[in-house]
Order: structure tokens, then sequence, then C-alpha cells
């Protein structure tokens, strides 16, 4: 009696409740409030290996990690304009010195990570091997009518690659114009996965995880510079976890993660 007496009604007395219920369950959760699972923005090339680096880190620690992968010229420049995250990993040394020169790295966290190769693939269906060489190099016969799909060579990282392999070899003048210049090394993938280009210049782990292309050659290691995949944790970052995870990133259990997906130690740099 006392309970109609209060709430005349049964539906006001199950708001009753639920607002209640609410009440102490907001202030429960407001100690955590501002915490928050590691987001990693990362280049795009790190995709397949980088995921299951993240669930290894999940089964030990019991710890989320959030990922983003886009090609390191986007990421880095979502970062400058406030994005949320808390550890970058670049394709390049050129994009994490751009944020660096930006204070928006800690540079106390900053390590070199990995390295790659840069290789030539082409359509499974269609693919024969190339030589590549200074002087010995065929790309612009075998292209043909045919484009070569690659990374915007002016600001993602595998296009820069290539482009100083292009133009070390002597050819790089006459492929421009047939360049497919795609906003990442995956969407370079996909252009010859597809069969839309008929040969295509990525990185060796990305034409390892695509069963539609083909390894048709390995450009020398002195026709471009050192692949090197720098990780820093970024000025802004506030998730309690997040140097954790970077140290997970440069431990052997990770790195035997990476391998398997073909990336190589990170190569020592001049100076």
């Amino acid at each position: 009696m006392k309970i109609s007496a209060a709430f005349p009604n049964r539906r006001t007395f199950l708001a009753a409740v639920l607002a209640a219920a609410l009440t102490a369950f907001g202030a429960a959760a407001a100690p955590d409030a501002h915490a928050r699972n590691t987001l990693v923005m990362a280049a795009a090339s790190l995709k397949d290996s980088l995921e299951e680096v993240a669930k290894l880190y999940e089964r030990k620690t019991g710890n989320k990690v959030g990922l983003s992968f886009a090609a390191s010229s986007a990421l880095a420049k979502q970062i400058e304009q406030q994005a949320p995250a808390d550890i970058f990993i670049s394709a390049d040394l050129d994009w994490m010195d751009y944020l660096a020169k930006r204070d928006l790295i800690r540079p106390d966290s900053r390590a070199n990570l990995l390295g790659n190769r840069l290789v030539l693939i082409a359509p499974k269906a269609v693919a024969s091997p190339m030589t590549i060489g200074k002087g010995d190099f065929p790309i612009l016969q075998r292209l043909g009518e045919s484009r070569l799909a690659t990374g915007e060579p002016n600001s993602v990282p595998v296009g820069r690659y290539a482009k100083a392999a292009l133009t070390h070899l002597g050819v790089w003048d006459n492929v421009e114009p047939k360049l497919v210049r795609a906003e990442s090394v995956r969407s370079a993938l996909a252009f010859v996965s597809r069969g839309e280009a008929l040969y295509g210049i990525v990185y060796e782990t990305d034409a390892k995880v695509d069963k539609g292309v083909e390894i048709v050659g390995t450009f020398p290691d002195d026709s471009y510079p050192a692949i090197i995949y720098p990780a820093a944790l970024t000025a802004g970052s506030k998730a309690p976890d997040a140097a954790a995870f970077l140290a997970f990133l440069k431990s052997p259990d990770a790195f035997d993660v990476f391998r398997k997906y073909g990336f190589t130690p990170a190569p020592a740099t001049q100076g």
C-alpha cells in the first residue's frame, strides 16, 4: 500500500527503480570514466601481423588494443589534427620525423621496430619472373599499355621507396605516366590482385598475404632507402596500458609473429 501511495501507477514505479539503478551504476563507474583501451595507428602493411600480435597481447594480459590502419601519411595527418591515438607506427622515418618536429610524439619512447623489402608483383595467373637490375629491367616493355600500381610517390611510403628504386634503375621518367597512384600499399596490392594493373610495387610482407598475386622480382637493397618501421607513443596518449603494449611490440614474442609474416629486424641507421 505504501508503494502504491508513493507511485500511483506501475509505470511510474518502474521508471523510478530504473533511474535509481542508473544513478548507482554511474556512481560505480565514475572512477574509471577516463580509462580507455590503447589505440594504435599503424601503417597499412602491418595489418595482418599487428592484429595477431594484439590478440597475443590480449591473451597474455587481458588488456584490449584498438587498431587503425592506413597509409602512414594519412595517419600522421590525423594525429596532427588531434586524433586520439596512443601509439603511431610508420612505414618510414619521414612521417615519424614529421610528428616529432611538431612535438606530437614522446621522443624517449621512439624505437625502430621492423624492416621490410620492396618487391615487384603481378597477378598470379599471368606472373612470370623479371630481372631487376640497373641496365637490365624490362619493366616498360612488359607493361605495354597496362599500368603499374604503387603508393602515391609524393606521400605514401611505399610510393616513395618505389620512386627511389625506379629512379636508381633509370626507368622512372618512362614509367611514371603508367603509374596507378594508390592511397596505401594495400590499395596498390588490391589493384594487382584484381587484375586492374599488370604489375605492382609493394612490400614483400603484403605480397605474402594475398593469394591473388605472385612476387616476380625483388628490388636490389641498394636501389632504395632502407625500409624502417619506427614506433612511438603520441604526446597526447592517455591510455594507461599504452607504454606496456609498446614494450610488448619490441619483445621476442611479438617479433616471432612479425617474422612469420616476413618482416625483418629494423636495419641499423647511420648517424
